[in-house]
């Protein structure tokens, strides 16, 4: 009789082995490579020239070859990675996110938000006040990059009316766009941690206040005592009915209500909001919503193929091989049980998450290949579901804003025409908030 597959979710008990890791090795080295060529090449945006989902096919074909079960039990294994119940959720909701994305934008929402921003900002507070835009719209859109794009060019042109300079006006705007990433319930980085950690988004969103909120408000007096010049900003006409759409889903998701339903009801109100005060239509909301669908279509593959992969690893052993050199290392500075067990723990994922985040250069993709890991070790150290998301999360957003191939920082510096590596450098959120992140992992009481 045929030995039944084992399950990705047993698969931890597996023989430690080196050598199942050597699929996401291949998948690292043809993504990183690829990009330092294109990069010594002068090609812009070097990192994103070989698609993530095509540089990670050799890395699964080199998984199924080097599994030691039978060519069709491999094969299904994967399948079962990819049909994990939180993967298949997770894209849905990268599907939704997006299509909320689309439309909100497509109806004029984000132009609304940010002229209600404008309209609060003293002249004297340029750069807070920006920081608090770009939190805000991030926040609520749940993408930085989405963020960057509808305010760096006001911002660009504030800059040059105060005569600010540009590397301190793009390390606020993107400062604030990655705080908003962090935090949003719909942000892809959010989904990926809560689904792999197994926690509700609101309970992740309350753990993340506790890190994010005093390294957002160091952040602001920083940029309040960098603040230079300042410009009368001319009266925006604000349309208050389209900001609603993103006060909603912030409301509801804050208040518990499901990620789906939140997302639902964001898509049906700012369609609505298009057809009642333009000339926006039904199908046209059908189209963005369609948009949006295919604006998600990398990391929705890439989530799907990097969970067969991990099936695979897993069951070959690889991921118990990591999880047990970590262990090693936490032994070194804690005792087996008890408070110092569960924070060396909690730092062992950090610096998993980042390391693999300055390799693949993507907050989410590097959430979503250490999210099994992290589980094992918030379960065996008593790390809870909403704090293991929590910092997964935070330590991916931080590297995220410090790495110069990152795509935040390579859009930025297009729009200001300055280096990425000087946008970096002025991304002080990013900075503040891993010198909190780790003070709070080392001195806060655990319960």
């Amino acid at each position: 009789m045929t030995k039944p597959t084992p399950s990705p979710t047993t698969a931890l008990n597996s023989p430690a082995s080196f050598v199942a890791l050597l699929p996401l090795f291949v998948f690292l080295g043809l993504f990183i490579g690829a990009g330092l060529y294109f990069q010594s090449q002068g090609v812009d945006y070097a990192f994103y020239q070989l698609p993530s989902v095509i540089a990670i096919l050799p890395a699964i074909v080199l998984a199924v070859l080097l599994s030691k079960q039978h060519i069709n039990q491999a094969i299904e294994t994967f399948i079962e990675g990819i049909g994990h119940s939180n993967i298949i959720a997770m894209c849905l909701i990268y599907l939704l996110a997006g299509a909320f994305a689309a439309v909100a934008k497509a109806t004029g929402g984000v132009d609304a938000t940010v002229a209600l921003g404008l309209s609060f900002i003293p002249s004297n507070l340029l750069l807070p006040g920006f920081f608090v835009i770009a939190a805000f719209i991030a926040t609520s859109m749940g993408t930085s990059m989405g963020t960057i794009a509808a305010v760096a060019p006001v911002a660009l042109g504030v800059a040059d009316q105060a005569q600010i300079d540009y590397a301190l006006m793009a390390g606020a705007v993107m400062s604030g766009a990655l705080f908003g990433d962090n935090l949003s319930i719909i942000s892809d980085t959010t989904i990926a941690a809560t689904r792999t950690q197994g926690c509700e988004m609101k309970d992740k969103f309350r753990e993340n206040l506790v890190f994010s909120i005093p390294a957002s408000i160091i952040t602001l007096v920083l940029f309040a005592l960098a603040g230079q010049g300042q410009a009368d900003i001319a009266t925006q006409d604000i349309d208050m009915l389209k900001v609603i759409p993103y006060l909603t889903i912030l409301v509801l998701a804050v208040a518990g209500l499901n990620v789906f339903v939140v997302l639902s009801l964001g898509i049906v109100l700012a369609g609505a909001t298009g057809v009642f005060t333009s000339e926006y239509t039904v199908i046209q909301m059908g189209n963005d919503i369609y948009t949006g669908f295919t604006n998600m279509q990398e990391i929705f593959i890439l989530s799907m193929l990097v969970g067969g992969l991990a099936a695979l690893m897993q069951q070959q052993g690889g991921l118990t091989f990591v999880s047990q050199l970590v262990e090693k290392l936490i032994s070194r500075f804690s005792k087996a049980n008890g408070e110092a067990s569960t924070r060396a723990a909690e730092l062992g994922m950090a610096a998993i998450v980042a390391a693999t985040n300055t390799c693949v250069a993507n907050n989410t993709v590097s959430i979503v290949v250490t999210g099994d890991i992290a589980k094992e070790l918030a379960e065996k150290h008593g790390v809870s579901p909403k704090r293991a998301a929590s910092i997964l999360d935070i330590f991916a957003c931080i590297i995220q804003g410090l790495i110069p191939h990152g795509a935040q920082a390579l859009l930025i510096a297009s729009v200001f025409t300055i280096s990425p590596l000087t946008a970096v450098s002025n991304a002080w959120y990013c900075m503040v908030l891993a010198v909190t992140a780790v003070a709070i992992v080392i001195l806060r009481k655990r319960a």
